[in-house]
């Protein structure tokens, strides 16, 4: 059931494949509304659990966790305003009972999750993404940049493009809709739920191990707010994470039982037999302590100027799917040192120039919607650099505002990385908000982009991505200054343009869609026409129908079984 109404004007923006700020702002609330009604369907779901899977002791440690955390929501944010002013109820005030829709929205969400357990994507990953900016692609000078948007080169976008930092948010909910809470309270509902089967010994561990780290969200909250207090919290496989502080490397392997105590911007951290650790909170991101066994959190700085700092989240146990499926073209987390954090620093750090080439609209959507990045390994074949080999990126649905990257190999390939993964961000938000089609899985489809059939969610979802990428790379290549620069921006252009446009009679010829779906579509079909008012040159045009003829003749191929 739908929480927030999408106006028109928003659906026609985001069909587009736009958003301004307020199309933007509520998709946010919207999504922040759903991950306090997750978390709250959790804590229901442990107290109506049977008592061998969540023992009385792990529930009623839930319940002080959960005080905590909204002792820790009445303090106002650092950035100002009061805490009265928190914009949605805090969970344990769900139950106001003129939230019909918000019930409703818990249990379908407790329903959803239990039967969706494998799919871990918004609608897969990008595999190789290093095509979409090829070395030797546009590598923006951010003084040409700003002069091309017609500003100044120290001014960080146009009035029309730009869009204040989130809002100040209380310490617990600055944890509590953290990107990576949504797959550990996915995780939690799927282990409470009724379809998890009888209880077994490592279920209940996994459980235990999962109602810890809410604990360790709880204690992060309140130190955060400033509380005093002192807890046990167990580490697991060595290590305690305390997730925007960093991570305790323990004396001894498994799950030893760490006390944390906490004193004016200061944790002690006690284990049996070795000396207590002090640890000093910073601002923002991370914790700092001369302890070898301590590794802080990272943070890169803000996107623009005056905006936070952005996690590059490392540490976090559920930064990926934790036991579970994982799309075979995603490769597994990692964790970075100095080398690796140097160069995603570098690309980091001119992204919002590169993603300016593109219009301003795509850094507007970058500071609205991107709350943290998740390093993952380099794909095989990789040289480790993140140059050579290819990359890959991906979003996950119950994680929004998280991007999952290798490193990124320039600042060019990680913009349009950005462009891409946001336009799946935006459109999992919004088939939350309301229903496009009702296609279901069973049909498959040609994607141009991809060797393997796709359902017509996967198809829709990789045509919106892709004609974002169109729209990017066109816009590049009108302003780029440069012939190589021009050139390869064309040649991706065309080659996204052509993708795109060999799917869009499939999408828009469906009897699945809804009446507002077809609105969405028709909005991308205008875009597309749009596009080929300013045609790429023949060269690129031409490879780029080769490109998707050989794609189509490899598929139809696949297709075609022997007989006899």
């Amino acid at each position: 059931m739908t929480l927030s109404p999408v106006p028109d004007r928003a659906l026609a923006e985001l069909g587009r494949t736009e958003g301004g700020p307020d199309t933007l702002a509520l998709l946010v609330r919207d999504q922040d509304t759903r991950r306090l009604l997750m978390l709250r369907a959790v804590l229901d779901a442990a107290e109506g659990a049977d008592a061998r899977v969540c023992s009385a002791d792990a529930r009623a440690r839930v319940r002080e966790d959960w005080a905590l955390l909204a002792e820790a929501d009445r303090v106002a944010p650092a950035g100002g305003g009061a805490a009265a002013d928190r914009g949605s109820a805090f969970p344990g005030d769900l139950a106001d009972p003129a939230s019909a829709s918000a019930r409703d929205t818990v249990r379908d969400t407790v329903r959803d999750t239990v039967r969706d357990t494998a799919r871990d994507t918004a609608a897969g990953p990008t595999a190789n993404p290093a095509a979409t900016a090829p070395p030797g692609g546009p590598t923006p000078d951010p003084a040409a940049t700003a002069a091309a948007a017609g500003r100044a080169p120290d001014q960080a976008t146009t009035s029309a493009g730009y869009i204040p930092p989130h809002p100040p948010l209380s310490p617990a909910r600055a944890r509590l809709l953290h990107p990576l809470v949504g797959p550990w309270a996915r995780r939690c509902l799927r282990e409470l739920g009724a379809a998890a089967g009888p209880p077994t010994a490592e279920g209940t561990r996994e459980l235990a191990h999962d109602l810890a780290h809410f604990s360790a969200l709880a204690a992060v909250a309140a130190a955060r707010a400033g509380i005093s207090y002192a807890v046990r919290l167990p580490a697991r496989d060595g290590a305690l994470v305390l997730p925007s502080l960093g991570v305790l490397r323990t004396a001894v392997p498994g799950g030893v039982p760490v006390d944390v105590v906490h004193r004016r911007g200061r944790l002690t951290l006690r284990q049996s037999g070795v000396a207590d650790i002090t640890v000093r909170l910073e601002s923002g991101t991370g914790a700092w302590s001369a302890a070898p066994a301590w590794t802080p959190a990272y943070a890169l700085p803000g996107l623009l100027s005056g905006a936070g700092p952005m996690p590059l989240d490392d540490l976090d146990p559920y930064r990926t799917a934790r036991g579970g499926p994982r799309h075979h073209a995603l490769s597994g987390p990692t964790t970075l040192d100095d080398a690796g954090r140097k160069r995603w620093l570098h690309s980091w750090s001119a992204a919002a120039a590169a993603l300016g080439l593109g219009g301003e609209q795509r850094v507007g959507e970058a500071v609205a919607l991107l709350r943290c990045l998740v390093p993952l390994a380099d794909p095989p074949g990789s040289d480790g650099s993140g140059r050579g080999g290819g990359s890959c990126s991906g979003t996950r649905r119950e994680a929004f505002g998280a991007v999952l990257s290798s490193t990124p190999p320039t600042p060019a390939t990680f913009a349009a990385t950005l462009v891409h993964e946001l336009q799946h961000t935006k459109l999992a938000a919004l088939s939350d908000m309301l229903t496009l089609h009702h296609a279901g899985p069973q049909e498959r489809y040609f994607a141009p982009w991809r060797p393997d059939p796709r359902p017509y969610d996967g198809l829709l979802q990789g045509a919106y991505s892709h004609l974002a990428l169109a729209d990017f790379f066109q816009r590049c290549a009108l302003t780029a200054t440069r012939p190589a620069h021009r050139e390869s921006a064309w040649t991706l252009h065309a080659r996204y343009q052509e993708q795109v446009g060999a799917v869009l009679p499939t999408l828009v010829g469906s009897g699945d869609l809804t009446a507002r779906g077809r609105r969405f579509v028709d909005q991308m079909v205008a875009v597309h026409e749009r596009l080929e008012e300013h045609p790429p040159p023949r060269g690129q045009a031409a490879r780029a129908r080769a490109y998707v003829a050989a794609a189509r003749a490899l598929w139809a191929g696949r297709r075609i079984r022997p007989t006899g």
